[in-house]
């Protein structure tokens, strides 16, 4: 890469736009998730939708925090750290949610999940879910994101609702009737595969942006070692300290869960 590119680079990372753009994707997201897709299209939240609805919050936050003073080697220090932190919560979340997803979805008669909680444990034992339940506390199965639209909604429903969750009362019909895909009539990018897309493309931008700002400064090496040990430290000491054990699901499909020893 260019030096000259790396310097365009510095000089956009320095301005509030990619960090307006970093806002809005990460707020999108979450805002479509949670008022289209759980609201108006019944699909409901499992315990892994609501971390990763955590970590884009978590990346918003960086954004904004940068937004305050793009020139600032202070603000971007924080930019960076959440904006790393929540793109490195997210990695994990998608990743796990997309296996539970292959084994909810597997043909094998002995696969099985357990462990998907109804009460969530966040980084640093925050209680989003009593704080704001209907964004952060989980109301689905982790894996199943297929709508269920209450009975009460059957008589309710607009000709949008029906051409995606279908007519009432089997559901069938409907755009989204197997659950959540990029392109549903192939199976194709479910929710997890397309939002760790959304984080890699994110850590793309965000690495470059990094990069730049790094190799432009003069105290690069102690800035670039501040944010390591900021992302780590949050890392850390962000693990809840909840009693947990690690859970595996039969010979042929281990998966790592988290469960409270109550």
């Amino acid at each position: 890469m260019s030096c000259n590119l790396l310097e365009k680079i510095y000089k956009w990372q320095d301005t509030r736009i990619p960090w307006a753009i970093m806002l809005f994707v990460t707020l999108g997201l979450t805002f479509i998730a949670h008022f289209l897709f759980q609201e108006y299209l019944f699909m409901e939240p499992c315990e892994q939708c609501v971390y990763i609805r955590f970590d884009m919050f978590v990346m918003a936050l960086g954004a904004i925090i940068v937004l305050i003073n793009p020139k600032s080697d202070i603000t971007k220090i924080f930019g960076y750290t959440f904006g790393f932190y929540g793109i490195w919560l997210g990695f994990e979340h998608c990743l796990l949610l997309n296996h539970i997803h292959e084994v909810v979805h597997s043909e094998n008669p002995f696969a099985g999940v357990d462990g998907c909680r109804e009460t969530p444990i966040y980084p640093f034992n925050l209680p989003l879910h009593e704080w704001f339940p209907s964004w952060f506390l989980p109301t689905g199965e982790c894996g199943m994101d297929t709508p269920v639209v209450p009975e009460s909604a059957y008589a309710n429903l607009d000709f949008i609702q029906k051409f995606f969750v279908g007519n009432p009362p089997n559901f069938e019909d409907g755009f989204y009737s197997n659950g959540w895909y990029l392109i549903p009539k192939w199976q194709f990018l479910n929710m997890a595969i397309c939002c760790l897309i959304a984080f890699i493309c994110c850590l793309l931008i965000l690495f470059l942006m990094f990069i730049s700002f790094v190799l432009n400064k003069k105290r690069a090496r102690v800035l670039a070692v501040i944010i390591f040990i900021f992302i780590v430290t949050l890392k850390i000491t962000g693990k809840p300290r909840t009693p947990v054990e690690l859970v595996s699901i039969n010979e042929n499909c281990k998966i790592s869960l988290f469960l409270n020893n109550a």
